[in-house]
C-alpha cells in the first residue's frame, strides 16, 4: 500500500495544522489505500466509496467481513458534470474526456498485448473486459478540490472514537489466532494492523461500491494519469486471471482501492499473501489473508519489530521550531538535551532511537517525536495526520490513554481560499518557492517558520489566522 491511494487517496485527516495529502488522491502519488469514502462523506456529504456492498461470507462460512449494504447515496449514481477538470490539464478538458470516452473500447482492446505478456489468457481478457464502459463521474472526483474544514483534533475525535475502539477490540478478540500467526510470521504489531483496518474501512463497513475493473479501466483510458492506472488495470486483470478474487469482490474506491485495508491492485501484487494456505490470496473476505497481507505490507515497508511509532512530548517555551522538520532527525537523547520531555514525565525506553519532531498544531498544541514505524505508516498513506491517527488508535487499542496535552481548539480553520492566499503572500515575500495549491504541507510550513522568525514570532510553522493577518498587513 505504500504511499498509495488506498481508496481514492483518502485525502486523510487534513487539518488546521494543514497536514494534508500532497495534491490529489494517494492513488495518484504511487499506490495505496485510503479511508476516502469516510472522509468524502465528511467533506462533500456523499459516500464515494459507497455503502457496503453485498454480504459475503468469509471462507469457512462463519465470518462476514462485509456487512449488507445500507441505504446511502453513492457518488457512483451521479453523472459526470460534463465540465472541464479543475486541474487545467489538457486531458481533463470536457472535449478531451468525451473524445477519450468515445475511444474507450479501442483503448481497452489495445491493452491485450500487454495483458498477454502478463500471462493473462485471451479467454479471461475477453471475459473480464467485455461490457466495460467508462465511468466518467470519476473525472469529477479525480479533479475535485474539496473545501477542507476539519482540524487535526477534530479528525482524531472522529477516527479514534469510543465506538471504533470498541469494535477494534472485538476484531482483535474474534481473530486472535490470525493476529497471533501474523505477528509471529512478520513481527508487526497486531494493534497497528487493527488500527489500519479500523481507519481505512471502519472495520469493513466503508470499503467502496465501484467496480475496480471499471474504475481502473476508465482511468487507464481517460484523464491525466493514464500511464499509472494502466498498470493498475492490468494488475487487476492479473488478480482475476490468477483466481485469487472474483470480480464481485473487487469493488472499492473510484481510484481502484479495495478490501478492508484498501489495497490497490499493484499493491496486492506486491504484498498479498496466502495466510491460511488455501491457495488463494483473498484480502477481502478471508481474515487470515487480510491480516497477514497487511502485516507483510508494513514489514516490507520497513517496520521495526518491538518498537513503537513515536511519543507525545512536551516542547519547552522558546524552543527553536526550525528543528521541527522531517529531515532533521536526532536521537531521543539529543532531543532530551534540547529540553524535549516525554509527556507524563515518562522515560524514553530506547534513547539511541532516532526521531524527528512534529508539531501539528504549532507551539500551542502537543508535540510528537516520530520514529521509523511512523514513517512506515506514512508509506501506507503520505499524510502525517493519517499516520498520527493510526499510531494513536493502535496505542488506544493496546490500552493506552488519550493524548495528555490539549489541542488549541479555539483556533479557526483557514478556508482553502485563505490557504491559497497565505501561500501567495509567502511567495511574494520570498519565503515560499512552491506552487500555491491551498494545501499546507512541509514546504509551506518551512516557509511559515522562516516568515515567523523574520518578524520575531515563535517559528512553529502553524498556519493560523493570526499569521495570515500579519502577512496581509505587511
Amino acid at each position: 500500500m505504500q504511499a498509495r491511494v488506498r481508496g481514492t487517496a483518502m485525502l486523510a485527516a487534513i487539518t488546521l495544522a494543514m497536514l494534508v495529502l500532497p495534491g490529489e488522491v494517494r492513488a495518484q502519488t504511487s499506490s495505496g489505500n485510503g479511508i476516502q469514502g469516510f472522509l468524502d462523506d465528511l467533506f462533500t456529504g456523499s459516500i464515494a466509496k459507497g455503502g457496503q456492498g453485498s454480504s459475503q461470507a468469509s471462507r469457512g462460512g462463519s465470518v462476514q467481513l462485509q456487512p449488507t449494504q445500507t441505504p446511502a447515496a453513492s457518488s457512483a449514481a451521479l453523472p459526470w458534470s460534463g465540465q472541464d477538470g479543475a486541474s487545467g490539464h489538457p486531458l481533463m478538458t470536457a472535449s478531451a474526456i468525451r473524445q477519450a470516452a468515445a475511444n474507450f473500447p479501442n483503448c481497452v482492446a489495445a491493452m491485450w498485448p500487454d495483458a498477454a505478456r502478463r500471462h493473462i489468457t485471451r479467454e479471461n481478457f475477453v471475459r473480464f473486459t467485455s461490457g466495460l464502459s467508462p465511468d466518467l463521474r470519476i473525472m469529477d472526483l479525480m479533479d475535485s478540490q474539496p473545501e477542507f474544514t476539519k482540524a487535526i483534533w477534530d479528525y482524531l475525535d472522529i477516527l479514534v472514537s469510543d465506538a471504533r475502539l470498541a469494535r477494534g477490540r472485538e476484531i482483535l478478540a474474534t481473530y486472535k489466532p490470525q493476529f497471533d500467526a501474523a505477528e509471529k510470521a512478520y513481527g508487526v504489531d497486531r494493534y497497528a494492523i487493527a488500527a489500519i483496518w479500523g481507519i481505512e474501512s471502519n472495520y469493513s463497513t466503508q470499503m467502496g461500491d465501484r467496480s475496480v475493473l471499471q474504475s481502473t479501466a476508465t482511468l487507464a483510458c481517460v484523464g491525466r494519469r493514464q500511464g499509472y492506472f494502466r498498470d493498475e488495470f492490468l494488475s487487476a486483470l492479473e488478480i482475476l486471471n490468477h483466481g485469487d478474487l472474483r470480480p464481485e469482490q473487487m469493488r472499492g474506491s473510484w481510484a481502484g482501492a479495495f478490501g478492508p485495508t484498501q489495497f490497490m491492485p499493484t499493491a496486492f501484487k506486491r504484498y498479498a499473501v496466502d495466510g491460511d494456505g488455501d491457495g488463494r490470496r483473498d484480502v477481502v473476505d478471508d481474515p487470515a489473508d487480510l491480516i497477514a497481507s497487511t502485516a507483510n505490507n508494513l514489514k516490507k515497508d520497513g517496520w521495526q519489530t518491538g518498537k513503537t511509532w513515536g511519543y507525545e512530548v512536551v516542547v519547552p517555551k522558546g524552543f527553536n521550531y526550525m528543528l521541527a522538520d522531517r529531515a532533521k532527525a536526532m536521537t531521543l537523547a539529543q532531543w532530551e538535551h534540547l529540553g524535549i520531555r516525554r509527556a507524563g514525565d515518562k522515560a524514553f525506553p530506547h534513547p539511541a532511537d532516532r526521531a524527528y519532531l512534529l508539531a501539528p498544531a504549532g507551539a500551542e498544541g502537543p508535540g510528537f517525536l516520530m520514529l521509523q514505524n511512523f514513517r512506515v505508516f506514512m508509506k501506507y498513506n503520505p499524510a502525517e495526520a493519517y499516520a498520527l491517527a493510526i499510531g494513536h488508535f493502535a496505542d488506544r487499542l493496546r490500552g493506552g490513554a488519550p493524548f495528555i496535552q490539549p489541542w488549541p481548539r479555539q483556533e479557526r480553520v483557514l478556508s482553502r481560499a485563505e490557504r491559497l492566499e497565505l501561500q501567495q503572500l509567502l511567495a511574494e515575500r520570498g519565503f515560499y518557492r512552491g506552487t500555491p495549491d491551498g494545501q499546507i504541507g512541509g514546504l509551506t510550513r518551512k516557509a511559515l517558520r522562516s516568515f515567523q522568525a523574520s518578524v520575531g514570532e515563535p517559528a512553529d510553522g502553524f498556519a493560523s489566522s493570526d499569521v495570515l493577518e500579519r502577512l496581509r498587513r505587511r
